[in-house]
């Protein structure tokens, strides 16, 4: 079996006539170029040229196959032209699971934005509680929290910040109730509770250890609806540094927990970790909350 590499210097070779000539052409040596042909014309038991003193001449059987050979060029030209513009068509659907309450807060300018730059791309924002497979498919992207260890198989992800979670109330709130700053003043504030799947587990247990489970005076069953319980000055709730740090209204009332281990992540599956649009949108979400975390730092370094 012939080396298909080698009929791009029998091209060369047929169309410039001469090895020399066609190394120029191909950015080689002429040794290598007569090393091809003679490597070819001994696979296919065939002579291709005639070798004179003026240059390489076809032989019939060269003129005969030379046809062939150009017709498989063009479509080895088509064929890479075809993969450069799927490698850069961005037409498609991109679907990102988050928790609901980074959906509407962090994530909503940045698909405004993306969509501006990139309307071939149609974003789907999941905000199930369940966490989705993306292994399976079920996503393509997902911003999720979670510990170091134990990572699902094909998993690849991009590290954002820790993912840290405290108690906050809105200034409305704090002006007609003041700003609890210690557990026995947590103790006469109404709190928002819920959230809804692992979250309120976690955060039920932390107010069972704090002995605030039973100021819970009202439950939303999202994280989203946690954020706007807070914001109507309705009581205190547990919320992402992330988000509640980034909103002027907001007042933190503790000081985050320190010993959980916790990171936000961007994660995508190595089976389509290279799909042009995924990439876009990993890319675009990651630089946009990489600010977002800069900017937080600088501000409670300076505070």
């Amino acid at each position: 079996m012939f080396d298909w590499n080698d009929l791009r210097y029998f091209i060369a070779v047929a169309r410039e006539g001469s090895t020399l000539a066609a190394a120029r052409g191909l950015r080689t040596s002429q040794t290598t170029v007569a090393r091809r042909i003679a490597a070819l014309e001994s696979a296919l038991g065939l002579p291709l040229f005639e070798k004179r003193q003026a240059g390489y001449s076809l032989t019939p059987a060269g003129h005969e196959l030379l046809g062939h050979a150009q017709r498989v060029e063009t479509s080895a030209n088509g064929f890479g032209e075809a993969a450069s513009a799927q490698s850069r068509d961005l037409r498609g659907t991109v679907k990102l699971t988050t928790e609901e309450v980074y959906a509407i807060t962090l994530l909503a300018p940045i698909m405004r934005e993306l969509h501006e730059r990139h309307p071939e791309i149609v974003l789907e924002l999941d905000t199930s509680q369940q966490v989705r497979d993306l292994g399976a498919g079920e996503a393509d992207i997902s911003l999720r929290s979670t510990k170091n260890d134990g990572q699902p198989a094909g998993l690849v992800g991009r590290q954002l910040c820790i993912d840290d979670w405290t108690l906050y109330c809105s200034r409305d709130y704090a002006a007609r109730h003041g700003v609890p700053r210690n557990r026995a003043e947590l103790k006469n504030h109404p709190f928002i509770g819920g959230g809804g799947g692992n979250l309120w587990i976690h955060y039920q247990a932390w107010l069972k250890t704090l002995g605030l489970e039973s100021q819970v005076a009202m439950h939303h069953a999202t994280s989203g609806g946690l954020l706007s319980g807070v914001r109507s000055g309705f009581g205190i709730a547990v919320l992402p540094c992330i988000v509640a740090d980034s909103d002027p209204d907001l007042i933190r009332c503790l000081p985050p927990r320190t010993e959980h281990g916790r990171m936000l992540w961007l994660f995508t599956h190595e089976r389509c970790r290279h799909t042009p649009r995924v990439r876009t949108v990993i890319d675009f979400v990651y630089d946009r909350l990489s600010k977002l975390v800069r900017q937080l730092e600088e501000k409670r370094a300076a505070a």
